[in-house]
């Protein structure tokens, strides 16, 4: 018996091989939770070598890693930021499973374009970092919650920030307002949410070997960027992030609510 048997959660954003979405859903379907995964469904050209090469399909083959654990799973391609596209994914979570307890926030936007400084960052880019990080846990949660008190049982949303909502960094105006946005819409949701028994925390990760961070290379200068910013002298892994984000969602974690929790090495520690 798991301690999430039964428990139903949607988790956005967990298309990558290298990815925190995919390494929580794993997490979960471990403790015994039935899952539905959402991807942009990014074009196959676009994907990393690794992926390439291991004939990767995006939510479809995380969806096929949650089943060899034993577990069901739905892959839906759907967009965070499209408010009816988000409640099509709750209707077709309700309609598989019959219920939602567990929601995690997971979509960003990709890193690049917006990592420049404020006079060449364009407001094309600015709303769509923040559309696709605050909107999209908005919409998501928005659309979940209703669902959580009909049941009666309580819930866990949790929103996937960064170190980078805790402190500013120059060239990172988007992302660094989009995540400071998150721990003021955790605060504020889990306020609202205690009375139901639905927790809401923030995860901020801090420097995670995910192919989100290919553009960095695997070099000399991601080793000394490791070494000077990471007082435990390391990056990250996908499955640690994520077997911390699905014992959030357990039992155990009853009395943790509208916390925002920095798995980070060490970088901050406030």
């Amino acid at each position: 018996m798991g301690s999430l048997d039964g428990k139903v959660a949607i988790i956005t954003g967990a298309g990558r091989l290298r990815g925190i979405g995919r390494a929580a859903a794993l997490a979960l379907a471990e403790l015994g939770a039935d899952l539905v995964v959402t991807g942009t469904g990014r074009d196959p050209q676009h994907y990393p070598e690794d992926e390439k090469a291991a004939g990767w399909r995006d939510v479809e083959s995380t969806a096929e890693q949650v089943r060899a654990a034993g577990r069901r799973c739905v892959p839906l391609v759907a967009n965070v930021t499209d408010s009816a596209a988000v409640q099509d994914t709750v209707d077709a979570t309700l309609k598989e499973f019959g219920r939602i307890d567990i929601l995690m926030n997971n979509s960003a936007f990709a890193r690049g374009p917006d990592r420049v400084p404020l006079t060449e960052l364009s407001e094309d880019v600015w709303r769509k970092v923040l559309d696709i990080k605050l909107t999209g846990s908005f919409l998501m949660s928005r659309a979940v919650v209703p669902s959580m008190i009909r049941q009666g049982q309580g819930g866990s949303i949790l929103n996937i920030s960064s170190i980078a909502g805790k402190k500013g960094n120059p060239n990172m105006v988007a992302y660094c307002t989009s995540n400071f946005g998150i721990q003021g819409f955790t605060q504020a949701l889990a306020m609202e949410l205690a009375a139901h028994n639905i927790r809401v925390n923030a995860v901020c990760p801090g420097i995670i070997d995910t192919s989100r961070m290919d553009d960095l290379g695997r070099d000399e200068t991601w080793n000394k960027t490791v070494q000077q910013l990471i007082p435990l002298n390391r990056p990250g892994s996908d499955t640690e992030i994520g077997k911390f984000l699905a014992y959030l969602c357990t039992p155990e974690a009853s009395y943790i609510t509208g916390q925002s929790l920095n798995i980070d090495g060490g970088v901050v520690m406030w």
